[in-house]
């Protein structure tokens, strides 16, 4: 069933003039002219067909009829406003999106949510995780961490965090017939890569071998996955602080 409803832009101007029982003021706080709200309130009273101020030559006073409808107009101003400010700030505060690479998602970010949740009960995180760089005009992602130097165009990019890179190992390739001593005892064990290969040339090179081949060994599309590789014994990575605390814990 559809309703008759009057002007929005027309109930506005006689609320206000109705308030202040003034044209001008009414215009200064809806930032229109006064000519503009007398227009609105003679439309108004056109489409209802009854008068809802007299004017007199230097006063403004209600009809009998504009203060019944002014009560009704007030009630429902009142409520829309209610209702749009609660559905403004479930919004706000409803859903936060992150997007980060899947290693730092499960490893890092994913363990911390639920204390997240517990200090933030209002707000529902949800983690899309993937290696792609968000087109925020495009997606409806709040923010994104990546790894690099923040130097994004059309971003605001803050420092989250900075990290160590060193080998890591299970304890078991510590001991056996190639125990791990010294770095240039990496030339009997395997090298463990993540996507970043130029890690291991760079630490070789700063540890000061010159021994052992930097591209040997296979190579995992996800930090988690050389994690959990090097957990297993499989051979030596190169470990992110960030993503590795809680293992050597």
């Amino acid at each position: 069933m559809s309703r008759r409803l009057p002007p929005l832009t027309a109930i506005r101007a006689f609320e206000a003039a109705a308030r202040h029982l003034s044209f001008t003021r009414a215009a200064n706080e809806l930032n229109v002219t006064q000519a503009a709200i007398s227009h609105q309130v003679k439309g108004l009273e056109g489409w209802l067909g009854l008068p809802l101020f007299r004017r007199g030559s230097r006063a403004l006073f209600l009809t009998d009829e504009g203060q019944t409808y002014l009560a009704v107009v007030r009630e429902c101003l009142d409520k829309l406003a209610e209702g749009t400010q609660r559905l403004q700030a479930r919004d706000k505060a409803g859903r936060l999106t992150v997007s980060t690479f899947q290693s730092f998602a499960a490893v890092w970010l994913v363990p911390r949510l639920g204390r997240f949740r517990a200090l933030n009960p209002e707000i529902d995180v949800w983690v899309a995780a993937n290696d792609i760089v968000v087109d925020f005009t495009q997606e409806d992602i709040d923010c994104g961490i990546r790894y690099g130097t923040g130097r994004w165009p059309g971003v605001r990019s803050v420092r989250f965090m900075t990290e160590s890179i060193f080998p890591v190992c299970s304890p078991k390739l510590l001991h056996g017939a190639h125990p791990l001593r010294a770095p240039e005892d990496l030339v009997r064990h395997t090298l463990l890569h993540d996507h970043m290969h130029e890690d291991w040339r760079m630490w070789l090179m700063a540890a000061g071998v010159d021994t052992v081949d930097p591209t040997r060994g296979p190579t995992f599309s996800h930090s988690s996955m050389v994690l959990q590789a090097a957990i297993d014994g499989q051979g030596v990575a190169l470990g992110r602080s960030a993503l590795m605390r809680e293992a050597i814990a």
